[in-house]
């Protein structure tokens, strides 16, 4: 094992020989897994990832569809537009149908995969449900793309996924961000 040589105290002790942390792939995954042990913790973390990434590829895909950009296009059956909105409810009412049968709850026994799983399902239907809130009162294509209100209400999600993110997945970035700089 590899070694590394560091002063004991700032004023200049002695020397002390200790064994060198493993960097690479693993330093990443091993600091997710010690800042986010709390499961709760991490499935709040991963629901919001899934929610803020769904909601800005939602977006996005929307919007090129709507104006015709690249090979993205609006769903439809029978002359009817499928809007992202349906696509939501259903991973909402999958997730809650899985969640009754606990399967993936986070609870004691349950599969850690299925409760990540779960989780970033979760927030991806949330996400794509409350994309088109505004569909929720009137259901015209207008309401989504017409709207004065829609930036206030892409402004709150945006915020929102990002502060969610943030703080559920606080101890994750922090630890991160100082791991370079930790010495054993």
């Amino acid at each position: 094992m590899a070694t590394r040589l560091h002063w004991t105290t700032p004023a200049g002790g002695a020397l002390e020989e200790t064994p060198a942390q493993p960097r690479g792939k693993a330093g990443i995954g091993r600091i997710y897994r010690e800042s986010l042990r709390d499961a709760r913790r991490e499935r709040l973390f991963v629901a919001s990832v899934g929610f803020f990434c769904a909601f800005g590829i939602a977006r996005g895909m929307a919007h090129a569809a709507a104006n015709n950009i690249g090979p993205f296009h609006f769903v439809e059956s029978g002359g009817n537009h499928i809007h992202h909105l349906v696509w939501g409810i259903l991973m909402l009412l999958l997730v809650g149908y899985v969640w009754v049968m606990q399967i993936g709850t986070g609870v004691k026994d349950s599969s850690r995969g299925w409760s990540l799983v779960t989780a970033a399902l979760f927030g991806i239907g949330s996400a794509l449900t409350l994309d088109e809130f505004a569909l929720w009162v009137k259901f015209t294509d207008q309401a989504y793309f017409g709207a004065p209100g829609r930036a206030n209400i892409e402004a709150v999600l945006f915020f929102g996924g990002l502060l969610s993110i943030g703080i559920w997945g606080s101890p994750f970035f922090k630890a991160l961000i100082t791991a370079p700089f930790h010495r054993p």
